[in-house]
C-alpha cells in the first residue's frame, strides 16, 4: 500500500511542470537527432483563412490557446520547428495548451492578411508564431519571429519558448 502511494506521488510530481505551465523536458538534447526527413507542415492549397477561423473556435472551445505557425515548406528553420513540435514530449504538451494551425506564407506572398488581423503589418522571418488567447488577443506581439532562427536552438529552447506562454501571469 505504502509502496502505491508512493509511486502515485511520484507520477503526480513528474506531471506536473507540464500542468504548471512549465516546458516539457526535451530527450534529445540536439537537432542533429531528430528524425529525417523533417515534416513539410504548410499546405499551400488550404484555405488558410477557414483552417484559422476551424482552429480558433476549437481553442475557445477547449479554453487553449490558438498557435498560428506562419511559415513555408523551403525555410529549413520551418521544418525544423515542426519536426520538435512531433517530439512525444512536445506534442503532448502543445496537444494540453494549444490549437495549432499551419498556414503557407509562401515567400512572403501569401496569407498575409492572416497576421495583419493581428495587428502584424510585415513579417521579419519565418517561422512566425503568434500566439492567441480565448479573446482574440495576440500575446506574443513583439516576439512572433522568437523561433525564426530555430535551428540554431536546442529543442529544449524551443519547447521553453511555447512553455513561457502557457504560464499563468505572475
Amino acid at each position: 500500500m505504502r509502496g502505491a502511494l508512493i509511486a502515485v506521488l511520484l507520477a503526480g510530481l513528474a506531471a506536473a511542470p507540464a500542468l504548471a505551465g512549465q516546458a516539457p523536458r526535451v530527450s534529445i538534447a540536439t537537432l542533429a537527432q531528430l528524425p529525417t526527413p523533417l515534416p513539410l507542415p504548410y499546405d499551400p492549397t488550404r484555405d488558410a483563412k477557414a483552417d484559422v477561423a476551424a482552429a480558433k473556435a476549437k481553442a475557445r472551445a477547449e479554453h487553449k490557446l490558438l498557435l498560428i505557425d506562419l511559415g513555408g515548406n523551403w525555410c529549413g528553420d520551418c521544418r525544423v520547428l515542426a519536426g520538435i513540435l512531433k517530439l512525444p514530449e512536445v506534442a503532448g504538451f502543445v496537444a494540453r495548451n494549444y490549437v495549432i494551425v499551419n498556414v503557407d506564407v509562401g515567400r512572403m506572398n501569401r496569407n498575409l492578411d492572416i497576421p495583419a488581423r493581428y495587428g502584424v503589418k510585415r513579417l521579419e522571418g519565418v517561422p512566425s508564431l503568434l500566439v492567441v488567447d480565448g479573446r482574440g488577443h495576440l500575446e506574443d506581439a513583439g516576439h512572433i519571429a522568437a523561433l525564426a532562427d530555430a535551428r540554431s536552438m536546442t529543442p529544449q529552447a524551443l519547447a521553453d519558448w511555447l512553455a513561457s506562454w502557457t504560464a499563468p501571469p505572475s
